[in-house]
């Protein structure tokens, strides 16, 4: 089944605020909430769904990525869709609303793993040159690095975390309501378990500092307006003992001053002379990746007319066929002829037998002397 738009799931415009989707979200699930709809199969699979939607859009990074790229990029981030994990998450917006924890019948359990780096994502705009030959861009990006003073783990030199008094070690606090045990994920250490007594100087205990970073990108050969490239391992540092994020360009061609694009093809428009299209000439066509061809145009060729130069156009980016250069002709009549050119261009009616001075009544009496 195809997914519905996470903004149309919440009922929130793409511009909405933190505080609107999460608004937004509290009257879906206080209207869906399994235990207010005993029973109700659409209703409890409206709450996963809205659940899934805020778990991307009250999410600054992934939203932006969702916006970037829709439900691609997500998978990019290794977001799958709905997993019932996740109410973990929503703890303190659900207990507020319902009373009590653990809404969901899941156990929120202390995060032991270090997280993965944070995934990048910026836009660069090529030539369409460098889209016909590929290219390598530096770029520069500013991004989360392990700290070097602390190596990562935040900690002051010769010290090492303890267990958090607050949580005693399990990361969650757990308070009795009425007939309720209600669970929240410790403020203190953040659901960790653990705290820094004595925090890193440098980073001040978060084990990263931001550092700017060159990078090379390789932009293919044959990429197109809209491309988006992902390159692995080029996002933010994550925790000590955790992998990089991932970089994702989105890529765009700006226009061209002489060629139109579609697909791997190529399409352009020559001016002729009169002379040169009654004739034939050759005309020279200039390559993007390539040297300029040269085109014979036949004699008697008329405006409008289209000719195709198999193989000259763009690399297709999944294979090694080239498109191919269409050219289209627009035959320019002469402005403001001189008195010799007149003179030529009569003598040329006379011979042909048009009527310049007269009416011309060849036109119509082709028309009406037409099979219907």
């Amino acid at each position: 089944m195809t997914k519905r738009d996470y903004y149309e799931v919440l009922g929130v415009a793409r511009t909405a605020s933190a505080d609107e989707v999460k608004r937004a979200y509290r009257q879906m699930a206080l209207k869906h909430h399994p235990d207010r709809n005993p029973g109700d199969a659409g209703a409890e699979e409206k709450f996963k769904e809205a659940a899934e939607a805020y778990s991307v859009l009250g999410d600054p990074e992934k939203r932006t990525v969702y916006d970037r790229y829709g439900f691609d990029g997500l998978r990019g981030e290794g977001f799958s869709g709905f997993d019932s994990s996740i109410f973990g998450d929503f703890e303190d917006i659900l207990g507020s609303l319902f009373g009590f924890g653990n809404v969901f019948g899941t156990r929120s359990r202390r995060r032991n793993s270090p997280q993965r780096g944070r995934d990048l994502a910026l836009e660069i705009e090529i030539s369409l040159e460098e889209a016909a030959s590929g290219v390598d861009k530096e770029i520069s990006l500013s991004r989360a690095e392990h700290c070097p003073e602390c190596r990562g783990t935040g900690l002051a030199p010769g010290t090492k975390k303890s267990e958090c008094p607050t949580c005693r070690g399990l990361g969650q606090v757990r308070y009795q309501q009425g007939f309720f045990a209600v669970s929240r994920t410790c403020s203190h250490c953040h659901g960790a378990g653990q705290v820094i007594p004595s925090p890193c100087r440098n980073c001040h205990g978060s084990g990263q500092i931001k550092q700017k970073q060159e990078v090379t990108v390789h932009i293919p050969a044959g990429v197109a307006d809209g491309s988006r490239l992902r390159i692995g391992g080029q996002g933010e540092a994550g925790e000590a003992g955790a992998g990089r994020g991932d970089l994702y360009i989105l890529v765009r061609v700006a226009k061209h001053r002489f060629f139109e694009r579609e697909d791997s093809h190529l399409f352009c428009q020559i001016p002729l002379s009169f002379s040169q299209a009654a004739l034939g000439a050759s005309v020279e066509i200039p390559g993007l990746d390539q040297e300029s061809e040269i085109l014979k145009i036949p004699a008697g060729t008329q405006t409008g007319a289209v000719f195709r130069m198999k193989g000259r156009g763009l690399k297709d980016l999944h294979g090694h066929r080239r498109g191919d250069i269409y050219v289209k002709v627009e035959v320019k009549t002469p402005e403001n002829p001189g008195k010799e050119e007149k003179e030529l261009l009569r003598r040329l009616a006379e011979i042909r037998g048009d009527e310049l001075d007269g009416v011309d009544r060849s036109v119509a009496e082709k028309l009406r002397n037409r099979p219907h």
